[in-house]
């Protein structure tokens, strides 16, 4: 057994909840809003992207948290982190809101999560974001191995490969087949039950 305990870091969209901007894109039927870091891998460009969308259609934070309110977590992410918490230190780094994330946090039982902040205005528009910190996932990560632990990654997009790169071990879960093509030293799962698995197997070489 290591000396070192074992932390699991993960990503929030694609990972334990659906991907916000495309639930709210179907449900405004604007197709632009779709998009994501799947997509886009420099975050800036497709945060100006999104909200010079949200700017011209008129559309407020609330019209997004009302979206979000009637979404739920992925089907087993529930169980997962309810296996996942009896076993090993967790926590949530994520390119989300916090004026996102608080019915999912509810929903999967309050767990750690660092992400980033939105800037509205008076009439509730959402005018720019607010990186808590640039490349926060892998200096969180960092942090984390300097604290001597010893680091599993998992995520599912291009802006979370600096989060696993910098892991002791990391975990692609359900992505894109150019993420896939692109990063081919990381294993593929597609279920939780995977997951665990790699997550026990690697915990027994430590």
């Amino acid at each position: 057994m290591s000396q070192r305990p074992i932390l699991v870091a993960m990503d929030l969209e694609g990972v334990l909840v659906p991907e916000v901007w495309i639930a709210f894109a179907e449900a405004t039927g604007i197709p632009e809003l779709r998009l994501t870091t799947r997509d886009i891998s420099n975050y800036d460009q497709l945060m100006r992207h999104r909200l010079g969308i949200l700017k011209e259609h008129g559309l407020k934070l609330a019209d997004i948290q009302r979206v979000i309110e009637g979404m739920d977590v992925l089907p087993g992410a529930l169980e997962y982190m309810a296996w996942l918490e009896a076993r090993y230190q967790n926590v949530i780094l994520s390119d989300t809101f916090y004026e996102f994330a608080s019915p999912f946090m509810r929903k999967l039982g309050w767990p750690t999560l660092f992400c980033n902040s939105l800037v509205v205005d008076d009439e509730g528009m959402v005018v720019d974001y607010r990186m808590r910190l640039l490349d926060g996932k892998r200096h969180a990560t960092l942090s984390f191995k300097n604290l001597n632990f010893t680091v599993i990654a998992m995520g599912d997009s291009y802006n979370d490969t600096n989060m696993l790169k910098e892991a002791d071990f990391g975990i692609l879960f359900r992505p894109p087949q150019n993420v896939i093509d692109e990063f081919p030293q990381f294993p593929v799962a597609t279920e939780y039950a995977e997951v665990q698995r790699l997550i026990e197997e690697f915990a027994q070489t430590k």
